[in-house]
């Protein structure tokens, strides 16, 4: 399976895939660099221990066959620009033992050439043989000279694909467009809308003034997540939208619970101001076992790469979120209703009688 996101031609796609490319740097024989031995080399008799090739702007060059460091070194590749000529290069990062040795190579041949070759199909090609000015360390290299955007493009996907180089036969082809993923997000959105409607209406109706002020705890709950997401930069994609879902009717849960233990507290015979009381601090130690158990899954679901990572990320932050609007702002609510009253006569909280 060959994946190009971000790549739109499809045709170019084509003709890029099963090309790669692979990177050689090695040194300019300048002592080999005169009239004669340019002709030679262009006879196809170069000088013992030299390669004769072409710039891309037509001039001759002979190379060293001795390769300095090679693509296997190469961590990454991408298209950019020189910061001093703006003109399209390619950004090269190498690893830890090429920088070093590129390092090496730059501080033993100041004032040289250094010739870096592509390498497709057995083919060379110099990209550019730039002067050796100082020292480079930081394994960051740059390709650079006489390229257009697209060739610096290509240049830096081909070297991303290395030495993986193997015949391919398409059998399938699919182009996924922007508005596909579009439109999967906002039927996200509107179905995670209506699964919060439809639960604000059953709380109200079943538990009436308690089932409006879960819902509030609920409203509460939701924009906190969102508001954990944006502060974690998260990009929210169509599994962080059913784990949002999900937290909804977990978190609305918890007050389901709190509700009926106040209903239970007022069937014993317990004032409406103790039977809150009671409510929450008996429910509060079930709320926390459910809860604990459902985050160390979610917490598991963190080493599962890819979507479902996605999804253990806002399924974690839910439950933490919800453990906090549900007993906390909930309360909070409750007590705004309730607690300035030196009487409460009833809670108005659906039916209380035995069944």
């Amino acid at each position: 399976m060959v994946q190009l996101p971000g790549v739109q031609d499809v045709t170019r796609a084509k003709r890029l895939i099963g090309r790669t490319a692979t990177l050689e740097i090695r040194m300019v024989a300048e002592e080999h660099m005169n009239p004669g031995a340019l002709e030679a080399g262009k006879r196809g008799q170069p000088p013992f221990g030299t390669d004769y090739y072409e710039e891309r702007n037509g001039q001759p060059l002979l190379v060293r066959k001795q390769v300095v460091l090679t693509g296997d070194r190469l961590t990454d590749a991408q298209p950019g620009f020189d910061n001093q000529t703006n003109e399209p290069a390619v950004h090269l990062r190498l690893d830890g033992q090429g920088a070093r040795l590129f390092q090496e190579v730059t501080r033993e041949n100041v004032n040289k050439r250094m010739a870096i070759l592509l390498i497709e199909k057995g083919k060379g090609e110099v990209v550019t043989a730039p002067v050796i000015r100082t020292e480079i360390g930081g394994g960051r290299v740059q390709i650079s000279g006489r390229m257009t955007t697209t060739e610096a493009n290509d240049v830096a996907l081909l070297l991303r694909a290395g030495s993986l180089a193997a015949p391919m036969e398409i059998i399938e082809e699919r182009t996924v467009g922007p508005s596909l993923g579009r439109d999967n997000i906002e039927k996200g959105f509107k179905s995670t809308m209506w699964g919060f409607i439809a639960i604000v209406a059953f709380m109200s109706v079943y538990y009436t003034l308690f089932g409006v002020i879960s819902s509030a705890a609920l409203a509460v709950n939701l924009l906190l997540l969102v508001a954990l997401l944006s502060l974690l930069q998260a990009t929210l994609t169509l599994p962080g939208i059913a784990a949002i879902a999900l937290t909804l009717g977990m978190a609305i849960d918890a007050n389901v619970l709190i509700n009926e233990r106040i209903r239970e507290e007022l069937r014993g015979g317990a004032t409406p101001q103790a039977a809150i009381t009671a409510g929450y601090d008996r429910a509060w130690a079930t709320i926390l076992d459910s809860n604990v158990t459902t985050f160390i899954v979610g917490i598991s679901l963190l080493m599962v790469p890819g979507a479902v990572r996605g999804f253990a990320v806002v399924h974690c932050l839910g439950i933490l979120t919800s453990m906090f609007s549900a007993v906390v702002v909930s309360r909070a609510i409750v007590n705004l209703v309730y607690g300035h009253r030196r009487r409460v006569g009833r809670l108005y909280i659906g039916d209380t009688a035995w069944k």
